[in-house]
């Protein structure tokens, strides 16, 4: 089934301890789109500028990404630049140029409505919810926040997420939308705003599904599933990791008969494995080249690690 995801398509300027990158490929829709198009179609809707050559769009052709959602506007595309230290759990913005994606207004093209899975990345919560009320139908719809959003547009934010069946964040976002320390009060809380289901990440820790009572049939006992991350010898570039997991995620979920507590689980560590893949390069180098063959070895490696039962 495909997914259509809107969100930033942009470039990103990145110090780690393991070297400096200038310009390459990112923004969160493109390495949710690279990673979910390993399990299912994926249709992109997203903003560039005149910088964004025919070779920068090979690289989502080359995955069957469907680019007729990418607007491209005069100017310069998004560029964000950071760096990570020591703690490569936190990244440190040094400068941020929306460039076009300043006047972003997602266009739905006749050709996408017929998306049966919808993700929300981190934008706008008012984008985010203009495009969800242009698609309806869509059988489930997951998205994306961050501390700007929680705390600048927290009316506009609650709105989006009465309209959204999963929602995707990191762990201190999931207790300062909830206004919560105890993570698991803050799931509950965080459900009864509107997601029937929640996935906290915590970077190198793996992340934690919350499920609500309408999220399976009834005799579901538990509510909640933690998988753990695949320990790496080396992380270069965490920039894309979250969403590459998302993307792993949700693309996994779109590509299954139907969604069950077993479907969630392995898609939680279909999530991790397409993260895992992404930190190994800067930029999406790793997740152009990775193969469905070394992303299903890795899903095995991740189900030995936890004992898994994907039966």
């Amino acid at each position: 089934m495909s997914i259509l995801v809107v969100g930033s398509v942009a470039f990103d300027s990145i110090r780690t301890p393991h070297g400096t990158v200038d310009r390459c490929l990112g923004g969160a829709a493109t390495h949710f789109a690279l990673a979910a198009s390993f399990f299912t179609q994926v249709r992109v809707i997203g903003v560039v500028g005149e910088d964004f050559t025919a070779q920068h769009e090979q690289v989502f052709r080359a995955h069957n990404i469907d680019t007729r959602g990418i607007e491209h506007a005069p100017g310069k595309s998004f560029h964000w630049t950071g760096e990570y230290r020591e703690n490569l759990n936190e990244a440190q913005t040094l400068r941020t140029d929306l460039n076009v994606f300043q006047s972003f207004q997602p266009k739905i093209p006749d050709a996408y409505r017929d998306s049966e899975y919808l993700f929300l990345a981190n934008i706008d919560p008012a984008l985010q919810l203009q495009v969800r009320r242009q698609m309806p139908r869509v059988k489930m719809v997951c998205g994306d926040t961050m501390n700007y959003w929680i705390t600048g547009h927290r009316e506009k934010l609650l709105q989006t997420l009465r309209e959204m069946d999963a929602l995707l964040i990191n762990d201190g976002e999931a207790k300062l939308l909830a206004g919560e320390n105890n993570l698991v009060q803050a799931a509950k809380r965080i459900m009864q705003m509107g997601p029937k289901t929640l996935i906290v990440k915590h970077g190198e820790y793996g992340a934690t599904a919350f499920f609500g009572k309408a999220s399976f049939p009834a005799g579901v006992k538990n509510h909640f599933f933690r998988a753990p991350a695949l320990p790496l010898a080396e992380v270069v570039d965490p920039t894309g990791a979250g969403d590459s997991f998302a993307g792993g995620f949700f693309g996994y979920l779109a590509s299954q008969p139907s969604l069950t507590p077993a479907v969630f689980k392995r898609a939680m560590f279909y999530g991790g494995v397409m993260g895992s893949f992404a930190v190994e390069r800067f930029g999406t180098e790793r997740l152009e080249n990775v193969t469905r063959e070394e992303i299903d070895e890795r899903f095995a490696m991740f189900r030995e690690l936890s004992h898994l039962d994907v039966e």
